[in-house]
Formats: structure tokens, sequence, C-alpha cells
């Protein structure tokens, strides 16, 4: 029989943790076409790889948390991009292959290796080591040189547990793409460099773009493709980092898309991050629209003008000129190039900046395609709801309580948590006999959206401060 409200009261504890993901958009045919072109895979291969992607990066942070000291890293595998995650613990089997995952089991955590790469980043590393990453496939972290031998010493006398660092020859030499453009092009007329554009972003009302760090310095300014007056350089950070962002004047807008040149426009709907072994496409101006798939992540480029940490490495192919500009996976903005070796001819490694960074680092909100961006603070919603919360609390909104809705339509969340936590939002929709959650926010970062296409019926949010404490907003829509 249909439980009453009263009955729902009774049961505002119950939780079912199980989510449903929701259900991705029909990729663009450009995407499609290009990434039959150049993963030799069918239509069918293609269009199951980005599905299947899409569920496994919405899955992925879960999981991360779920197998907490166990976790030893995800991938993608196979023309279709079968999601895979691993754990030092064979008994997590179970939790990870009802997510939708296959299971591995493997000696190292992700926390092992990670702390093998830190070590790496201590150690001065010579001219003839290219670059290193952790591999959660290889579980290990592998090391890119000209020189074994070489990179054999610098691994020894970095201190780290030899037995976890993998020692690839490697012909490639890094080096930074400037003089690019990526999506659109952009000048700093100040140092007269042509960059590109990587994606659209705010930092509170002020509109602005990523693009990569040494491409300018602060203060540089800079014009657009058309030489019409842009904006100017407000964060730079390179080497360490290659991240930067321009504000613009009021003569530019922001449609929150990418130009995949003959491939079509690309929309941008969110960041969600894609594991190694998943697809991804670059814009650039030289070798216009490519694509190819993640090898690593948290990779270290040892530039001959510095070394940047925090880097994504792929095999998509790039040239000079293709500097700064958009990494995009399905609908999810993934970074900007950085650098790389090689080019579009016999093929080459190209290393790009995880947006994510920047947008934490730089206070800046990503603008997503049909202007769904979160609007600053989320006070833009039509309900609004503060609170504190200390570290591992939770707390259900509206005002402990749930809403009804009694039609069909979108349930919209922006939840703005404090900088340097970790907030997540999870929307519950009531089934008859306990709580479900339908959608969620679980990214690690303070702040998250959430939007849901849902029947009538009762409602409610739950705010859970998965790490840090501090006060937050949370702003609704519904039907």
């Amino acid at each position: 029989m249909l439980r009453t409200p009263a009955l729902i009261a009774i049961a505002i504890g119950a939780l079912v943790v199980t989510a449903t993901p929701a259900v991705a958009a029909k990729p663009p045919s450009g995407m499609i076409d290009s990434l039959q072109r150049d993963l030799g895979i069918s239509k069918e291969q293609a269009v199951n790889r980005l599905a299947n992607e899409a569920r496994g990066n919405l899955a992925a942070p879960g999981l991360r948390k779920k197998l907490g000291d166990h976790y030893a890293g995800a991938w993608y595998e196979g023309p279709e991009s079968v999601f895979v995650v691993a754990s030092v613990d064979a008994a997590d089997k179970d939790a990870i292959t009802r997510s939708g995952a296959q299971a591995r089991t493997v000696s190292r955590t992700m926390a092992q290796l990670t702390a093998v790469k830190d070590g790496l980043d201590r150690a001065a590393a010579p001219s003839s080591v290219h670059a290193w990453s952790i591999s959660p496939q290889d579980n290990a972290v592998i090391t890119w040189t000209a020189d074994p031998e070489a990179a054999s010493a610098w691994v020894a006398a970095s201190g780290v547990d030899t037995a976890a660092v993998k020692i690839e020859q490697s012909a490639e030499r890094p080096r930074l793409f400037y003089d690019i453009r990526g999506g659109d092009a952009y000048y700093n007329t100040t140092l007269g460099y042509r960059c590109s554009v990587g994606f659209a972003a705010r930092r509170g009302t002020q509109l602005g773009f990523t693009s990569a760090g040494h491409c300018g310095n602060v203060g540089n300014a800079t014009s657009g493709y058309n030489q019409v007056a842009q904006g100017s350089f407000q964060i730079s950070s390179f080497p360490g980092n290659d991240y930067s962002w321009i504000s613009t004047n009021s003569n530019w807008t922001a449609p929150g898309v990418v130009n995949a040149y003959g491939s079509g426009i690309m929309p941008v709907r969110g960041s969600a991050v894609t594991q190694p072994g998943g697809s991804i496409c670059r814009s650039g101006s030289t070798t216009q629209w490519r694509c190819g798939t993640v090898q690593a992540l948290n990779s270290t480029v040892n530039y001959p003008e510095g070394t940047v940490s925090g880097l994504t490495r792929t095999n998509v192919c790039a040239e000079g000129g293709d500097s700064g500009g958009s990494f995009i996976s399905g609908d999810q903005a993934q970074g900007m190039t950085s650098g790389g070796s090689g080019n579009c001819t016999v093929g080459g490694t190209t290393y790009f900046q995880p947006v994510g960074e920047i947008l934490s680092a730089g206070g800046l909100t990503l603008v997503t395609s049909g202007g769904t961006e979160p609007p600053p603070g989320c006070q833009s919603y039509n309900e609004t709801y503060t609170g504190s919360l200390t570290s591992g609390q939770s707390v259900y909104q509206p005002n402990g309580s749930y809403y009804q809705s009694t039609a069909s339509g979108t349930h919209a969340a922006c939840l703005d948590g404090p900088n340097g936590t970790d907030f997540d939002l999870y929307l519950q929709k009531w089934n008859g006999s306990s709580w479900s959650v339908v959608a969620q926010g679980i990214t690690p970062n303070p702040d998250e959206t959430i939007s849901y296409s849902g029947t009538a019926g009762y409602y409610r949010y739950r705010v859970h401060a998965y790490s840090g404490s501090g006060s937050y907003t949370l702003g609704l829509n519904h039907p």
C-alpha cells in the first residue's frame, strides 16, 4: 500500500546507497566519427565506449571512497571501454562487481603508488628522463627515458621502492607547444604568442577562460582570434603546474562549447574525470580535431623549461600550434594541452593539465553548454538553504525533511561547500518503503551540482561532509 508522508518521516533515516547514474546525452556525431577514425573501432563500439565511460566516470569517485585504503586505481580496457577497478583485498570483489566494474586484485594500493611518484617528484631528474606516471594497469609507476641505466640510478637515488617503478625506453622529448590554437586562437599581445582557448570559466561574475600557464604571465594583455581586444591573464602557473585563466571584457560571451573543426561543435556539460584507457579528443589549430585514449593520470613531465606535475598522459597526437587547447571526453571537459612529443604523421604523446586543478585553485566555475553552470554561491536557485557540518556529518534538506513534487520534471541542485573540503550531495526519492539515491554529486571537491529528470513523488537531499568542516549553501529547483 502507498506510504503516507507520516510514514515517510518514520523512515527518514533509511538510505539505499545504490545510485542510479543519469543517462548520458547522445554523443555528437563528430565525436563518434573521430573515435572510429582514430581508434580503429566500429560506430557501435564507439557509442558503447562513450556510454560505458560515462557510467564509469560517475561510479569511480564513489568506488574510491568505498574501497578506502584498499583502492588501487581504475581504468578502461578494450574497444568498448570495460571499466576495471583494482583493490589489494580480494574481499572487495563483490562490492566492485555490484557497481558494474570488473575487479582486479593487486599488491600495491594507490596510496603506495602515489607515495612512490611523490618521491620521484622530489628528486631532480636527469634530462634523459622524460616523464613518469602512475599506471594502475601495471600497478606501478612507469618512467619513460632515453637512458634506462641513468633512469635506474635516479630511481635508486630517490629512495623510493624501486620494485614499484617500471622503466620504459622512449625516444620522446616533451616540449611546450607555443604559437598554437586549440578550440579558438587567442594572442598574448604583450609577448607576441598565439595560444588556444581551453574552457570558458567564471570567477564570481567575471567571465574568462582557461589555457596553458606557459602561454603568458599575470598582467599580459590578450586579443581574440579576430584580433579584437579580449582581456588579460589573471592567473598563471608554470612550471610546477601549467594552467592559466584569462579574464575577458564585455565584447565576449561563452556558449560552453569546443570547436571540433570539421567534426562540428562539441557541448561541454561537466568535468567528470575519465580514467586510464578512456577515450579522449583534442582540438588544436595545427592538427585540428584528434582523438585517442588516456594512458596515465597524475604524470610528472620533465620539460627543459621546468618540471610540471599532475598532468595527464595521452596518445593523442599534437604538434606545435596546439598548446593550451581543449581536451574533452564525451561532453566532459578534461583539461588544456600542455606539451608532448612526436607529431600527427608518426603519432606521439601529449600531456594535458587537468581543468579541475585550476577550477579549484582559482575559485572558478566551468561554463557549460546551455548556460547550466551553477551560479556563484548557488544564490540564483529558487530555494536556498544554509548550514554547517563537521567532517563525517550529514544533514537532510529542506530543513531536515523532504518535499513533494506533484509533476514530472527536472530537479536541480547546487552545493557550495567551504574551500579545501570534500562535500558531497545526494538526491533521494521515496520508493514506497525506503529512500533510494537517484542522483549524486561526489567529486573530491567542495562544490557539487545535480540535475535529475524525475517523476512525481517525495524527494530530499542529503548533504554529506566527506572530509573537512565548515558552512555550506544549497540551492534547489524542482517541479
